[in-house]
């Protein structure tokens, strides 16, 4: 079976395998070998969830609102 890679995958996508990765390191049922296989796993999908809310959370911030409080637009965020 081949992974796909987390830098390819949605937030969601990524949180769902990462809460499958933890789900079985606590079990505490895989060999060592597998569990830090598993680990390193965990961490690239962590990091890509990190990402992927950075980015969510700074075009949330770059929205400017009107006196009403309604969107008027986007300002660019650096980097994006």
């Amino acid at each position: 079976m081949t992974e796909t890679n987390p830098d390819e995958m949605t937030f969601e996508q990524a949180m769902a395998e990462l809460e499958q990765v933890v789900a079985q390191l606590e079990r505490g049922d895989v060999a060592l070998d597998e569990s830090i296989s598993l680990y390193e796993r965990g961490a690239k999908l962590r990091k890509r969830c990190d990402a992927k809310l950075k980015e969510a959370e700074e075009k949330v911030a770059a929205i400017t609102l009107d006196a009403e409080g309604t969107p008027k637009g986007t300002k660019p965020v650096e980097g994006l």
